[in-house]
């Protein structure tokens, strides 16, 4: 409670939660795409590659006005994208190859610059290395007011061109079939995650800015198979981690909030690997056992149909030995035999004799010959 009123109360603590969910909402929505497209780690590369952009505005213009700042390593980091897409089109380079390397020439080059301003008897360029791994707690209304328009202005378009951005990210080539035009949606849609990548650089830094962008998606991708509810999960989780992130950094002395929100969203992801419906791991290896189980059944309940394809009397009883040298796929001990055999008598699809033995009855029949999978051929040793 105390926290909650904290928020509320205290100045910094609300403006610095504000612009971190503001962060989350937008790198949530344009992840969504970029994980869609198999492009996750456009993030790590434009983030990276705005460094530069961020130093030789500084050069031109003299001061650390966030806004000036943020626009070079808009054109950066737009650039390195437009670099990394025209290599992969114009040479035999793959695209995971371009990224590394617009990454490493980039983040090289923009360090070089780093180092070089750090040199300069100027006393404005303190701070400048906030933006490789973010400063939070710096955040002023000014920069909150920005990250808002931004994140309108970036959401915007996904509004308007949700058709023909759904359509991209799932088939491109029947979009270029019925007239639209790939490349410029392309463009745009790339613009835009460079856009929501930039923005959040002075939260949560060069290094940890990629994590925000696939993170949120992520998660929100093991949930639902609608690209409607995916977004909307990815905006709800990104701000999610943004708000708690600052909530903890603020209960911790000297714990840095950029970090923290990324762990934040990390255990989120882990969370949703894990235990999501459809997708997560745990209802996976559940399905996994319980599949096994019944196939182990169903196996047991067709060798015993094949068995009573041999006499007369389909009901006639076999004992335990006859069934486990019946087949020659599954080998089976006496015990498991015995308790698989004893489950579909309580099913109602065997019934069991004096002495141990067993047959298949109407029921088990009936079943046999609804399992399409099964091989009821001769398979087996008389």
């Amino acid at each position: 409670m105390d926290l909650l009123l904290n928020t509320f109360s205290d100045y910094t603590l609300r403006i610095v939660a504000l612009g971190s969910a503001l962060l989350g909402i937008t790198s949530g929505a344009i992840g969504c795409y970029a994980v869609l497209r198999k492009q996750s780690l456009i993030g790590d590369a434009v983030s990276h590659a705005a460094l530069p952009g961020i130093g030789l505005s500084f050069l031109f213009i003299g001061s650390k006005n966030t806004e000036w700042l943020l626009l070079g390593a808009f054109i950066s980091g737009w650039i390195a994208t437009f670099a990394i897409g025209k290599i992969n089109r114009l040479s035999r380079i793959k695209y995971d190859n371009a990224l590394a390397m617009s990454l490493a020439v980039f983040f090289g080059f923009g360090l070089v610059i780093l180092t070089y301003i750090q040199k300069i008897p100027n006393s404005n360029q303190a701070g400048l290395e906030k933006f490789l791994f973010g400063q939070a707690s710096t955040l002023l209304q000014r920069d909150v007011v920005l990250m808002g328009v931004v994140a309108f202005f970036t959401l915007l378009p996904i509004i308007l061109f949700w058709k023909e951005f759904k359509l991209l990210s799932f088939d491109p080539s029947f979009a270029d079939t019925i007239g639209f035009s790939t490349k410029k949606l392309d463009i745009l849609l790339t613009t835009l995650i460079v856009i929501s990548i930039i923005v959040g650089l002075q939260t949560v830094g060069v290094i940890l800015m990629s994590a925000m962008l696939i993170a949120p998606a992520v998660a929100a991708r093991q949930w639902t198979d609608r690209l409607s509810v995916m977004v909307i999960l990815s905006s709800i989780l990104g701000a999610i981690a943004g708000i708690c992130g600052t909530f903890i950094s603020s209960s911790i002395r000297n714990m840095p909030t950029g970090p923290i929100i990324v762990v934040v969203i990390t255990i989120i992801v882990f969370v949703s690997l894990l235990v999501a419906p459809n997708r997560g791991l745990v209802w996976k290896k559940v399905r996994e056992a319980k599949n096994k189980k019944e196939i182990s059944s169903n196996r047991i309940l067709n060798i015993l149909y094949v068995l009573s394809l041999k006499h007369e009397d389909s009901y006639h009883p076999h004992d335990l030995d006859t069934i486990i040298h019946g087949q020659n796929r599954i080998k089976y001990s006496k015990k498991h035999l015995r308790e698989e055999l004893n489950k579909l008598k309580i099913s109602g699809l065997v019934h069991e004799y004096e002495r141990n033995l067993w047959a298949i009855n109407e029921n088990g029949i009936d079943k046999v010959k609804g399992l399409d999978y099964l091989d009821r051929r001769e398979s087996y040793h008389a």
